[in-house]
Parts: C-alpha cells; structure tokens; sequence
C-alpha cells in the first residue's frame, strides 16, 4: 500500500452526513458507485497483502536462523589459539556447520566482517522502512474508511452490513498497527546485531571471555521471531476479511441494480 496514496472516501463522507435518513432507504446512486469501487478495489488489495506478510515473515524468519545459528556455535566452540596464515582461509571455529553452504555467511581469517552480514542489515532495514511506510498508509487510510461507514447508518438498506463493515476496517487497522510495531522490533534488533564486532580477533576475544556477542545476537532472533509472528497474525487479519467483503459487495451490487431500472 503505497505512501501518499490519495484519500478515500472524504468526500462521500462529508455528503452522506448531512442526508435525512427519512429520505431514502437506500444510498443514491453515486455513493453506491463509489462503494461499489472500494469494495472491489479494496477487496482485491487485501487479497495481495494477506499474502505479502507471509512471505517477510519468512524472509525475517531465515534471518532469527542465521543468527540463532552463530549464537550457537559461539556459545560453545573453544576460539581457535592459532588461526592458519593464509588470510582466504575459513575461519573453522567461527562457521557454524552448513550454515556457509545455506546462508552464504562465511568468516575469512583475514577479513572483517562478511559481505553477508552487512548484506542481512540492509535487507532488514529496507524491510522495516517497507512495513512501517505500509502501517502506516493504511492507518491513515482506515481513519477516512471508518468516517464513511459511520455515515453509511443513515441508509437503513445497508443496516444489516455495517457490523461487516466496520469488522473489516476494524482488521485493517489493527493490522496497521502490527505492521507498525513490527517495524520497531526489525529496527531494535538491528541495534542489538550492530553492538557486535564481527571481525574475527574480535570475535576470538570474546570467545574467550564472556561470550556477549551471542548474547547480543541470540536477544535480536528473539525479537525477529517476534516480528515474524506479528507479521504472520497481520495477514491473518486481512485474511478474515474476505468473506466480508464478498457479502457486502454483493449487497452494493444489487442495490445498484434496483437503482438502474427505469422508473414506472
């Protein structure tokens, strides 16, 4: 859902407001065109992102492993007394088994950091920015959403679906709100993984003491786990709102049927 996207529904708002109910059983015509328009246009938005957070949250999710899996073996692995010469070579104590062949992540006993890493910072980082620039369209979008259904109690043809209605901005909405807080939890655990010196010296003398750095990394999986999660419960949300949408739409429709026929 994109940044600056143009409001919603505002207008319309603003008309129904000042309609007698008394006047008219059903919404005029064009109101029902507008309706008509969100509920497919918005039905089939929310059909791509109750998807969409499945996929980051899986994306996020490989991530908690590559760093769960690092925590692991730095928590128990003796540091290396006298790592080989040749500055191409692995460092064995620092790789944790297979994790290079899936992950790509490899320590070089003359290197610093590995492209890797660095690579996973940017991806989730320009992941967070994504989730959070999405919250938050979304917020704002549901904030007009829910000043039209508000109005739509004055047409007492559509009585019996503004509980529908306002369930699906109510979803929408929090799963803006998820989508938020997800995005704080992606950035937090960047903090926690920018604590670490991931060069291999640095990491030896760690090992060799208190072992921080996979405290610091095992507490950012933790809070990637949580974001994942928090992404997975997002698409549900958005999930459960189609079959809301499919009854409301199809009420629209037929009452714009009956608006069209000719007058006797």
């Amino acid at each position: 859902m994109p940044a600056g996207a143009p409001a919603l529904g505002l207008r319309e708002c603003e008309t129904v407001a000042v309609v007698n109910p008394s006047e008219s059983n059903s919404p005029p015509a064009a109101l029902l065109e507008t309706i008509a328009n969100l509920a497919r246009f918005h039905r089939e938005h929310e059909q791509f992102y109750s998807q969409a957070p499945l996929r980051e949250a899986a994306d996020v999710q490989a991530v908690s492993r590559t760093l769960k899996a690092l925590a692991g073996r730095w928590s128990e692995v003796t540091p290396a007394d006298s790592p080989l010469a040749n500055p191409l070579a692995g460092a064995d104590d620092l790789n944790p088994p297979g994790l290079t062949s899936e992950t790509g992540v490899l320590f070089l006993e003359g290197e610093g950091e590995p492209v890797e890493i660095e690579r996973i910072r940017r991806d989730v980082e320009r992941l967070a920015a994504d989730i959070e620039e999405t919250g938050e369209w979304l917020g704002a979008a549901m904030e007009q959403a829910w000043q039209l259904a508000g109005a739509l109690a004055a047409y007492p043809a559509l009585a019996d679906l503004l509980g529908e209605r306002h369930r699906i901005i109510a979803n929408d909405w929090q799963s803006a709100s998820l989508q938020t807080l997800v995005a704080r939890l992606l950035r937090r655990a960047l903090d926690l993984i920018g604590v670490v010196d991931f060069s291999p010296d640095a990491l030896r003398r760690d090992l060799a003491s208190e072992r921080i750095s996979a405290k610091y990394l095992y507490s950012a999986a933790e809070l990637i786990d949580r974001a994942a999660d928090l992404l997975a419960e997002s698409a549900t949300l958005v999930h459960e709102n189609e079959r809301r949408w499919r009854v409301f739409g199809a009420r629209v429709r037929d009452l714009r049927a009956i608006s069209q026929q000719p007058s006797r």
